[in-house]
């Protein structure tokens, strides 16, 4: 187990030693039932209502079995209610916040956070949206806004017990009363100070908290840690770079100690096999980014999923899908775990996305590849997947610098070269969902390809708070996206239905349709099984979040927040030129027959 201490610096200590604010418009008292606990987490399929986890369940599916709102009365889908929020203030070298949340809704109540982890409860009984409380944790937007790599962003809030638990963008754990909003405590989880940021909803294992930490770009040494909800008292700290002497470590091969600054963060939220006790979490990108002769070897356990053991943080299995990854492929992306018919007997299998542009398979129970495929239109920066091993058919584990497709892979003596998918990857955070019954699987796809320019990185360019990525990208060619589905028991794919702009909100599964949301504005529902459109709205806002469901007062609703935000109006505008007309803005809308 280790403890944590964080130091605060003098101009952080009015901002972080400060009471998070609740202002309460008449909440109502909730009663004993409503307490989340781990039997309703693990059964939270049961209800069918509800939508207890960030990702629907355990198996982070994105699945709902309302079927009231289908294939043939989603044509009739309007809006029931929408409410403004906050946080669409800018700070740091953000000029404004987006919204990237999926809201949580238990019994009629809704919990969602704004862009600065503002929470808000929402009364959605009646067919309309009351604002209960509003929970402002007085994030410094400066202080935490200069090293938010890649936006003004969180993605929601988790329920314990008789709390709403949340992140804060400077690093905090905040655990509000649900009744009335007050903060009960909060700790320090991340450190500001050397780059370190949250920006994903928790995870409630047990009775924990697992948080997970982004600020690969910053030179941090990435981890996932857990903390005990009855204690307040961190329980453990694993971290995704290894230690002199813990295994993995000797992937690093330099004589500069990369690893003390060699990324791997960790800020999409991940899943939980009860079965066999294990966190599943994606593991992003090593630092710096591009220039990979920095830092020779694999690089473990960045660009990795990663199997922890519940109570102790213990690794049990890793897969990484680009060892020594010279074009910025996360594997940060959420796990999903389903189970289906194998040659010889049911196949547990976890389902990851990679920015690389492959969708993988991989065996939860040992971490062994099972297959993978491309899900993009185009990739270039490798000729492909080994059948056994999955690893990219270049790769040479007796090269401590790998090359991929040399002609196109960025290093030292290839400082200018475009790739595809670019480094926003073929998929990015935006989440994916699976439908049980169709085992069918959607991923919200970026089209893309950039030139990326590298910069040989020296210890001395390495410095708190200051960006520490070896180049950087830029765009020569447009972007476009799709919605792409794998049937997951013959690892092919079933369908694409294309888009002019990338998917950068994510996906809803429900019975027979698929919904998702476009940066132009417009919020779809597709057909689960051909992926025709069946139902579109335009918003007026760019859609940077996932839609989710749930019902009250025996009525369904869709729900979404609408905001653009995040690394895309600032990094990647130029490929998209239509989406500078898109205005900032932050509101929820709810839509029902």
């Amino acid at each position: 187990m280790t403890r944590f201490t964080f130091i605060r610096k003098v101009s952080m200590r009015a901002a972080l030693l400060a009471s998070a604010v609740a202002i309460g418009f008449g909440a109502l008292p909730a009663t004993a039932a409503d307490e989340v606990t781990h039997d309703r987490l693990l059964n939270a399929d049961k209800e069918t209502g509800n939508w207890l986890h960030h990702h629907k369940n355990f198996s982070a599916h994105r699945f709902s079995g309302l079927k009231e709102i289908n294939r043939d009365t989603v044509k009739n889908l309007k809006v029931a209610w929408t409410m403004h929020l906050g946080g669409v203030e800018g700070g740091g070298i953000w000029t404004h916040g987006g919204l990237e949340a999926t809201p949580i809704v238990e019994n009629g109540f809704m919990y969602v956070t704004d862009g600065w982890g503002s929470v808000y409860k929402i009364d959605a009984h009646g067919g309309r949206g009351a604002l209960l409380w509003k929970m402002d944790p007085k994030t410094d937007h400066d202080w935490a806004g200069a090293v938010a790599c890649c936006g003004v962003d969180n993605r929601g809030v988790a329920l314990w017990g008789n709390l709403v638990v949340s992140h804060t963008l400077d690093g905090r754990l905040i655990a509000a009363n649900k009744d009335n909003g007050q903060v009960a405590w909060q700790r320090q989880v991340a450190d500001p100070d050397k780059g370190e940021v949250i920006t994903g909803a928790p995870l409630i294992v047990k009775n924990m908290a697992i948080t997970g930490v982004a600020g690969a770009e910053y030179g941090i040494r990435g981890w996932i840690a857990a903390t005990d909800l009855s204690s307040q008292k961190e329980v453990w700290r694993t971290h995704t770079i290894p230690a002199k002497g813990e295994p993995g470590h000797e992937t690093w091969k330099d004589d500069q100690n990369a690893a003390a600054s060699g990324g791997g963060s960790t800020w999409v939220t991940g899943s939980y096999d009860p079965a066999t006790d294990t966190i599943i979490w994606g593991v992003g990108n090593p630092g710096p980014d591009w220039d990979n002769q920095y830092r020779p070897g694999d690089n473990l356990y960045t660009d990795s999923s990663l199997a922890l053991e519940a109570d102790t943080g213990k690794i049990k299995w890793h897969y990484q899908h680009t060892p020594n990854d010279p074009f910025d492929y996360d594997s940060v992306a959420e796990n999903v775990l389903v189970d289906v018919p194998g040659p010889n007997g049911m196949l547990k299998l976890a389902l990851e996305a990679d920015r690389n542009g492959f969708a993988y398979a991989i065996d939860r129970t040992t971490g062994k590849f099972v297959w993978g495929l491309p899900f993009v239109k185009k990739v270039t920066w490798t000729k492909g997947l080994d059948a056994e091993s999955g690893k990219p058919v270049e790769y040479d584990p007796s090269k401590p610098v790998q090359r991929y497709n040399a002609s196109v892979t960025p290093h030292r003596d290839n400082k200018v070269t475009d790739i595809c998918p670019g480094n926003m990857g073929g998929k990015n955070w935006p989440p994916t969902a699976y439908n049980p019954d169709l085992k069918l699987w959607y991923i919200p796809v970026i089209e893309s390809c950039n030139r990326i320019t590298v910069e040989e990185a020296t210890p001395d360019k390495l410095k708190p708070r200051e960006f520490w990525t070896g180049g950087g990208p830029s765009q020569p060619v447009r972007i476009t996206g799709s919605v792409t589905a794998i049937d997951v028991t013959t690892g092919k794919i079933a369908g694409k239905m294309e888009t002019p702009f990338p998917n950068l909100g994510g996906m809803l599964a429900t019975p027979d349709l698929v919904f998702s949301g476009q940066p132009s504005g417009e919020v779809m529902a597709l057909d689960a099984k051909t992926l025709e459109k069946r139902w579109e709205f335009n918003t007026g806002g760019g859609v940077n979040a996932p839609p989710m469901t749930f019902s009250v007062d025996g009525k369904q609703y869709i729900a979404i927040l609408v905001g653009m935000g995040g690394a895309w109006d600032k990094w990647f505008i130029d490929s998209t030129p239509e989406l500078k007309k898109m205005q900032p803005g932050s509101m929820l809308y709810v839509f029902a027959l």
